[in-house]
């Protein structure tokens, strides 16, 4: 599940604790693998997550993301109704980032 290109976030994380930043990524790495739950269903979640909690580029990454684990754009676009119908008139407006691709 690794990524080409990691958030500045983690970036600015493995500047300052390398360790605590490795570690992170081993975590959510075998987390966000395929399991009982399908990978590209848990990227999804957390698509859905950062727009309840309003990122809407993470909400953009994470879609491109899961597109890239095989996701498709009905998964996408249901995800994004998901978290309309938890998360109401705001997160519709960070959920609909999901449809951009860049």
């Amino acid at each position: 599940m690794a990524q080409p290109t990691l958030p500045p976030w983690i970036q600015s994380l493995q500047q300052r604790d390398p360790e605590f930043a490795k570690s992170y990524l081993a975590q959510r790495e075998r987390i966000l693998a395929d399991g009982a739950i399908p990978a590209k269903y848990k990227i999804l979640m957390t698509m859905i997550v950062d727009a309840l909690l309003a990122h809407p580029d993470g909400v953009t990454t994470i879609a491109n993301r899961a597109r890239a684990a095989g996701a498709s754009e009905a998964e996408i676009n249901e995800a994004v109704e998901v978290a309309y119908l938890f998360g109401g008139t705001p997160a519709l407006v960070t959920a609909v980032n999901a449809f951009r691709t860049s």
